[in-house]
């Protein structure tokens, strides 16, 4: 994610612990002798961002600060995440065998509640909106657990 306009996503210099070394790799006496490589550390999540793509310190910072603020973007679209799961709780998946009621309309008619082993020979009725007996006894059994 990009943090480049989001105003979600604040960044304080006090919250930011930098660290300068200097970088490895090809580039000459300038990345031996010149600390331009950066190390930011987020203290309140503990995130750590290291940059020395650039030639300069200040050109690592600003490449850092936006790394660190994607990340953080993405930490608060995770746990925006979790907390949306934790809310909507367990999720029931619509596979075969785990459906609630079974009709049979022929040979014989028949509805059977597979949560609540309840059954009506009634049909046309429950298709018909008339299904309160078999809430009540859903609701009796969860009363029940």
């Amino acid at each position: 994610p990009t943090a480049e306009d989001d105003p979600d996503v604040e960044v304080r210099s006090e919250d930011i612990k930098m660290d300068t070394f200097r970088a490895s790799g090809p580039g000459g006496q300038n990345v031996q002798k010149v600390a331009s490589a950066v190390r930011l550390t987020h203290i309140p999540s503990g995130i750590v961002v290291t940059c020395q793509n650039e030639r300069s310190q200040h050109q690592n910072r600003e490449y850092a600060i936006r790394i660190l603020k994607a990340r953080l973007l993405a930490r608060q679209a995770e746990e925006r995440a979790k907390q949306v799961a934790s809310l909507r709780g367990e999720r029931k998946a619509a596979e075969w065998g785990s459906q609630i009621r079974s009709y049979v309309l022929h040979p014989y008619k028949s509805v059977k509640d597979h949560r609540t082993n309840l059954q009506s020979t009634n049909p046309e009725a429950v298709l018909a909106g008339d299904i309160d007996q078999f809430i009540e006894a859903y609701l009796m059994s969860k009363v029940g657990q």
